[in-house]
């Protein structure tokens, strides 16, 4: 999937329903909760969102933006919201860092193994799952709907 692709999707207006909020509730699995809801693009693509925190460290926690494959169920991660709970390096570019991380997926990436969305970056805009989900929705052509639920869990 070429870069431009990846953010047509990432950009696509996606409408959340009335009762998005009650549709992330987290459920234990094994030493983690997870939750996920999928959602209709305006241009009929099919996308999850994907929500996963440690039970022991809450720093270990992922917000992922993904895209249902056509005629597969394959999830391509278009982008993940990552808590600060490890190093992470980019790989091509021979940087490494310890800090809250944007996953984007990339062309580049793609080409040099199965990870698409390896290449992270640091940033400052969210430090707890909450956050993360709120940067995601800004990000990823989310409209709330007209009675906005702010409290997600």
């Amino acid at each position: 999937m070429t870069d431009q692709e990846i953010e047509t999707l990432v950009l696509e207006r996606k409408l959340l329903p009335d009762d998005y909020s009650a549709s992330i509730e987290l459920r234990t699995k094994r030493a983690h909760k997870e939750g996920e809801f999928s959602i209709t693009g305006d241009e009929d693509h099919c996308f999850m969102v994907i929500l996963r925190q440690s039970s022991f460290n809450v720093m270990d926690f992922s917000a992922i933006l993904g895209y249902r494959l056509p005629k597969s169920n394959s999830i391509f991660r278009l982008k993940r919201y990552n808590g600060k709970s490890h190093e992470h390096t980019n790989i091509l570019e021979n940087e490494r860092f310890y800090d809250f991380h944007i996953h984007i997926a990339t062309e580049r990436y793609q080409l040099q193994g199965p990870h698409e969305d390896l290449y992270a970056v640091p940033t400052d805009r969210f430090s707890n799952l909450t956050e993360a989900v709120h940067c995601l929705f800004d990000d990823c052509g989310f409209v709330f709907p007209r009675e906005s639920q702010m409290q997600l869990f």
